[in-house]
């Protein structure tokens, strides 16, 4: 008769999920800055209020970032297609640096995931 190989295994699910949320959080609050930069450099500017008034916030418990412009006429200014601005700045400030820089953001939060898996 032959023995059966015992196996003991050590279960850190619970710490492996923790640290990659941790991670999560450091790449989403990165990427939502890295929004925020590409975004101000297209936003009209006027007086400089508009450009002023963006920021980027993290939800931790949800796990969702955010960049937004908070002025009473943001989304005027964001939506208005025919309106002139000065070279280099334009309407749809925010939404064509999300779709031009997706992948960007993605990678820098795989790459902080990745890193508190590996620490």
């Amino acid at each position: 008769m032959s023995r059966a190989a015992r196996t003991r295994i050590r279960w850190n699910g619970d710490a492996v999920l923790g640290r990659a949320r941790q991670g999560a959080v450091r790449g989403l609050r990165l990427g939502a800055e890295h929004l925020l930069a590409e975004s101000r450099a297209e936003v009209p500017i006027a007086e400089g209020t508009l450009e002023r008034s963006g920021t980027a916030t993290v939800d931790e418990h949800e796990l969702v970032a955010g960049v937004t412009y908070d002025t009473p006429y943001a989304r005027r200014v964001h939506e208005d297609l025919s309106a002139r601005h000065s070279p280099g700045r334009k309407a749809k400030f925010l939404e064509d640096p999300v779709n031009r820089e997706a992948a960007v953001i993605g990678e820098l939060i795989a790459a902080q995931v990745r890193r508190a898996l590996r620490g």
